[in-house]
């Protein structure tokens, strides 16, 4: 698999998470009984797995690459689109941390915060996964070099070997199943 089929591929998990963090926030909006505990482990798969793991490949790899190699329309891009959506999800997840904390200390009204973020994080993210595989990707497919892609791909397998090592991929798609079965 190479790099960009490897990103398209992490996306099949960050959606998954995405679906549990709906269930959560469903389960509060009927009443159900809800573990905010579970919350940290959802922060805590976003923040490595689909932050700095997944996006970690896009910003320091594909987007270096698509900006160094392809101009001005890519630099706009990735700069004025794809890292800000990045950040925004960054800001969701901070403000859903202390949301549950809040909640976690007394504050039900908190639980309004906790949907808010989580649902606007998944949305934010459901869009932005499908620019990706439908927009970026393949424009960097389509435009990138034989010897940038091939420079890609080396970085690309040296990021995940680092990262095989961690047992990141181990941990946080078994974190993910974890969830999905108490969804």
């Amino acid at each position: 698999m190479n790099c960009i089929e490897l990103m398209v591929d992490e996306h099949k998990y960050i959606k998954r998470m995405l679906s549990v963090i709906r269930k959560h926030c469903n389960k509060i909006l009927n009443g159900e009984n809800v573990r905010y505990e579970d919350f940290f482990k959802v922060i805590d798969f976003v923040r490595n797995y689909a932050d700095k793991h997944h996006h970690g490949k896009e910003e320091a790899l594909l987007f270096e690459r698509m900006t160094e190699e392809l101009g001005p329309a890519a630099d706009k891009l990735v700069r004025l689109g794809m890292n800000v959506e990045h950040d925004l999800g960054r800001l969701h997840i901070s403000e859903l941390e202390a949301a549950v904390k809040r909640v976690l200390e007394g504050d039900s009204e908190a639980r309004l915060d906790v949907i808010a973020n989580a649902i606007s994080y998944t949305h934010l993210l459901n869009r932005h996964i499908d620019k990706e595989d439908g927009v970026v990707y393949k424009y960097a497919r389509n435009n990138l070099s034989k010897e940038t892609m091939e420079r890609l791909e080396n970085e690309c397998k040296v990021f995940e070997q680092k990262a095989r090592e961690e047992k990141i991929q181990e941990k946080y798609i078994g974190l993910l199943g974890e969830l999905e079965s108490q969804a």
